[in-house]
């Protein structure tokens, strides 16, 4: 773009337009009566020329090639090129390419509004917003993604399934939309409630950060009061009603959560995340999984690759243990050889082989500290490419794998076979987050889409699943970008 702007005379040849108009008559004269001998100057004054004699069609190919944030400079460069930029089939490619509009755009010319409407006033005005988001929902959060869908802006906010079916796929609802309704701007609708859409707004707070607000509140009322609005809700969230749970401990954590949550129906703001970068020696595919947490329902966790170590973050919370925070961490130079299916009934021996492990994991972090040289037999691996090239067991089919009795499980349903196990801590604290702690458990991996985690202290089991789609403008720009924003969530809630 740097050379066809220069071809164009919009670059800072020593013809360039807005530098003659900058000079008085004195300057020009001067710089006409000096002499030009540069040979990359005549080069690009020729092919400006050469450019501007190309047939229109052709350039509306050349053009139509370029970034739509370029185009502008090319308008103010001659009237031919402003004429030719207004041709749709450019604006029709750089929506197409850009943002994937897969739409028939020709429809547009009913409705009187243009591809290039489209483009400015709309996909590259609200270009900020796609991608992945954290909500401020206190301790819950929450997953949307913003995605151009058709000709429309849509907020997808994304939901696990029902508890406790981690295996079954993610649940979404809009909360906001934005389309081009008319020349003049686009049209912000809030999609919340069940009236339709109503009058809403956005704006982009700061980099990484915007809100929504709800003009039409009113729109998020029914009939029925605050009890309807409460039975719609669970519902919606947990599939039953209140008569079908039976805990009385859930009951109270549910009506919590919509107590809590009704408070940000009509204004939330939004902090961007990014998808974890995945390298050739983790040990699966990093990316977010449902996972099950008791009474809590499935919430979503962020599993990401560390060196030597791995981290599940969650995206979504509770009172106990709040979005951002880091609810497990496994210790992949520590692998666990779990007891033959017999003896994995039994939870004390389960208990005794992590304790060993935990006591190995304490001496080890004391002589570090200590500046000691580390054990050459217990010397840690390279993380997750040398604990993957072991093999997950003597046949190489994996290994049998049991609860033990007495703990726990939302979900019976879990495989009964596992690749391998790693030494981990799980975070635990009472409601507000008071007394956080980290206590030692087991990782155990089923597949490249499950794994699992056994609070020994709590004697449970949670069972994670892959969340299976396909998020476009989520990569984190570099891994630097990706753990600032791990720090940034984790900080929002501390």
């Amino acid at each position: 773009m740097a050379v066809c702007a220069r071809l164009c005379g919009v670059g800072p040849s020593r013809g360039c337009r807005r530098r003659q108009q900058r000079r008085g008559p004195a300057e020009t004269a001067a710089a006409d009566s000096e002499p030009d001998t540069d040979p990359e100057e005549e080069l690009i004054e020729a092919g400006s020329a050469a450019l501007s004699g190309l047939p229109p069609e052709l350039l509306v190919e050349i053009f139509a090639s370029l970034p739509g944030t370029d185009l502008p400079s090319l308008a103010q460069v001659c009237t031919k090129f402003r004429r030719i930029l207004h041709t749709d089939t450019i604006w029709r490619r750089r929506c197409r390419e850009e943002y994937g509009v897969c739409e028939n755009l020709r429809k547009l010319e009913i409705t009187g509004v243009s591809c290039r409407d489209v483009y400015a006033k709309l996909l590259h005005r609200y270009r900020h917003i796609l991608g992945l988001w954290q909500p401020d929902i206190g301790p819950y959060g929450g997953l949307l993604n913003v995605v151009v869908d058709g000709l429309f802006i849509i907020g997808w906010m994304y939901l696990p399934p029902h508890d406790p079916h981690v295996d079954d796929p993610m649940r979404f609802k809009p909360l906001f939309r934005i389309h081009l309704m008319e020349r003049k701007s686009a049209t912000v609708e809030c999609m919340y409630g069940h009236r339709g859409p109503h009058n809403g707004h956005v704006q982009i707070v700061k980099k990484d950060e915007f809100s929504t607000k709800c003009n039409q509140t009113d729109h998020h009322r029914m009939s029925g009061g605050r009890q309807e609005e409460f039975r719609t809700w669970l519902r919606e969230e947990w599939g039953r009603t209140l008569e079908d749970i039976f805990h009385e401990h859930m009951q109270e954590l549910i009506l919590m959560k919509f107590i809590y949550t009704s408070q940000y129906d009509n204004c939330l703001t939004y902090r961007r995340i990014y998808l974890p970068p995945s390298r050739p020696d983790d040990l699966i595919r990093p990316g977010l999984f449902k996972g099950t947490y008791g009474s809590h329902g499935l919430e979503i966790v962020m599993l990401s690759f560390h060196g030597k170590h791995a981290r599940g973050t969650k995206i979504t919370g509770d009172p106990n243990i709040p979005a951002g925070q880091q609810t497990v961490e496994i210790d992949l130079r520590h692998r666990i050889q779990l007891p033959d299916a017999e003896s994995l009934h039994d939870f004390n021996e389960l208990s005794r082989v992590v304790l060993e492990v935990r006591e190995q994991v304490r001496q080890e972090q004391e002589k570090e500290q200590e500046g000691g040289p580390e054990d050459p037999a217990q010397a840690p691996g390279d993380g997750g490419a040398a604990a993957a090239a072991e093999p997950p067991a003597q046949s190489g089919q994996g290994q049998p794998f049991v609860l033990p009795v007495g703990v726990s499980s939302r979900n019976e349903d879990y495989p009964r076979t596992c690749r391998m196990c790693f030494y981990g801590t799980g975070l635990i604290a009472g409601h507000g987050f008071t007394s956080p702690e980290r206590t030692p458990g087991v990782f155990v991996l089923f597949d490249e889409d499950r794994f699992g985690f056994i609070w020994l202290e709590l004697k449970s089991f949670s069972l994670y699943s892959r969340v299976q789609a396909a998020f476009r403008n989520a990569d984190a720009p570099s891994p630097q970008a990706f753990e600032e924003m791990l720090k940034n969530i984790q900080s929002f809630t501390s």
